[in-house]
């Protein structure tokens, strides 16, 4: 199952990927208000309760992997809570029943003030990692809507290849094989990454989120 990463922090330059908890949804919820993300990531508005359940099937589904994108400047050293350093989330999909090493991977940078800065490149980039070293992935693909440009130049420059557009979803589909090559520069450019127990970090001892 995929509580493979229920405890995993990964700690970059920039950001600080964790579990998405039922500490987040609030806020997760609020962004999905925005018409402008239900656009970007083609999804319905939920209500709050059914934001919960989300979130719950998310943290139980064999074939999701879901991180929440924290500042990691603000968040580091404990002076403000995850759900007021949130920046967005990341997500890795392992739907295809025939090949278990085909991820695909989603990247949301929510806050508008945080696009354009690098966190989702770094945040896209720490995933893929993830999915190599603990997932088996070996192929990345991305499906992204034809009007969001700046995601689709950010897989481009992260050696994503179109391979597909969709008109009817409007949607392009690039992808990404890791080759040796690959790996070797998907480890190079997260060797600084550093992975944490996210109990240890946020809770008192001998507290555990059920």
């Amino acid at each position: 199952a995929m509580k493979i990463n229920q405890n995993t922090v990964l700690q970059g330059q920039r950001v600080t990927l964790v579990p998405y908890t039922s500490a987040h949804v609030p806020r997760y919820h609020e962004w999905m208000q925005s018409e402008e993300l239900q656009r970007l990531t083609a999804s319905e508005p939920l209500s709050l309760e059914q934001e919960y359940e989300m979130q719950r099937s998310w943290r139980d589904d064999a074939d999701k992997c879901t991180f929440i994108v924290l500042d990691m400047e603000r968040w580091s050293g404990q002076a403000c809570a995850d759900e007021d350093c949130m920046v967005g989330d990341v997500n890795l999909f392992l739907t295809n029943t025939e090949d278990p090493t085909l991820g695909e991977i989603e990247i949301m940078i929510a806050e508008p003030s945080y696009r354009g800065r690098g966190f989702g490149k770094e945040a896209t980039l720490m995933m893929m990692s993830y999915g190599v070293k603990n997932l088996g992935i070996t192929k990345f693909e991305a499906k992204i809507g034809q009007e969001n440009e700046a995601s689709i130049c950010m897989f481009k420059k992260l050696h994503f290849k179109e391979v597909a557009v969709n008109s009817v979803f409007q949607e392009v589909t690039l992808r990404l094989d890791v080759s040796d090559q690959e790996r070797r520069w998907l480890l190079e450019q997260t060797n600084h990454v550093e992975e944490k127990s996210y109990v240890e970090l946020k809770l008192p001892a001998g507290v555990l989120e059920t």
